[in-house]
């Protein structure tokens, strides 16, 4: 393994990685890889911090190119790469886990533009929580909650584009999370995450937050253009109804459904009847 010694100099070096106008180049995404082999091998955070420092460089410089629409990197384990199915909206994210056990959430969201404009680059920098993203609140650019995004979709909801995206969260060392957003913009073409479009209940919210038990595993997923297909989660303890950390997977599915924009809670989400 090859170990780099953080410094002024190899922060240079590192800038001058190409990127082909194929994105073919093997050089970032093999430094790449070689930065997060050695976050996992060293247990001090500083050092941990200082690798991070130069996979942001090096990510800075991906989101700029020319080739961020085109091309994918197909090694790499620890970094998530989406890319919307309107090719318009690309996401970059990974997690730095510190020695104390706190996740430290990093996120690149590129906005193609039109034709002869530069595309737009937002970055976000985020960190888990005991507290759940609230579901009555807008979020920004500045006070993003932190999430692994690994899914997106987008739909209408009158005029405007969306984007429905699917996050992971690991809120702490006794629960996770997995969320449903919505990605928008500002007429000024600032980030808007959350939209009044989510119906369960008989409530309005602006998007769904899912916490169980840190070690459990819950499905979340697009079953197509228009339906979030996801785990029941009920207490696997009886008593613990209001304590997530007890909280996993029953053997049925519920779901979100787009219809005019909104999309609609179904309850024991029948797979084969498609309702």
């Amino acid at each position: 393994m090859k170990h780099f010694i953080f410094n002024v100099s190899t922060l240079f070096l590192l800038a001058l990685i190409p990127i082909t106008t194929q994105g073919q180049d093997p050089g970032m995404e093999e430094a790449l890889k070689d930065l997060f082999s050695e976050i996992l091998s060293t247990r001090n955070d500083e050092v941990r911090m200082r690798i991070n420092d130069s996979i942001i460089l090096l990510i800075e410089k991906y989101t700029a190119s020319e080739v961020i629409f085109k091309h994918r990197f197909e090694n790499l384990r620890y970094l998530g790469q989406i890319l919307s199915p309107d090719s318009k909206l690309k996401i970059i994210t990974w997690n730095l886990i510190m020695t104390d056990g706190s996740n430290k959430y990093y996120c690149y969201l590129v906005r193609k533009r039109d034709k002869g404009e530069a595309n737009e680059i937002l970055k976000l920098t985020g960190e888990n929580s005991d507290d759940a993203p609230r579901t009555d609140i807008t979020y920004s650019a500045g006070n993003w909650y932190g999430a692994l995004y690994y899914a997106i979709q987008p739909f209408r909801k009158g005029r405007v584009t969306y984007y429905a995206v699917l996050g992971l969260d690991f809120g702490s060392l006794q629960i996770s999370r997995k969320i449903i957003d919505i990605i928008g913009f500002s007429e000024e073409g600032s980030l808007i995450l959350g939209k009044d479009c989510f119906h369960k209940d008989g409530s309005t919210i602006l998007r769904e937050v899912f916490e169980y038990y840190a070690d459990g595993i819950m499905t979340l997923r697009f079953k197509d253009k228009k339906t979030i297909v996801f785990d029941h989660l009920a207490p696997i303890s009886s008593g613990q109804k209001y304590n997530p950390e007890y909280y996993g997977t029953e053997f049925s599915f519920d779901a979100y459904v787009l219809k005019k924009g909104s999309w609609n809670f179904e309850l024991n989400y029948d797979f084969k009847a498609g309702k």
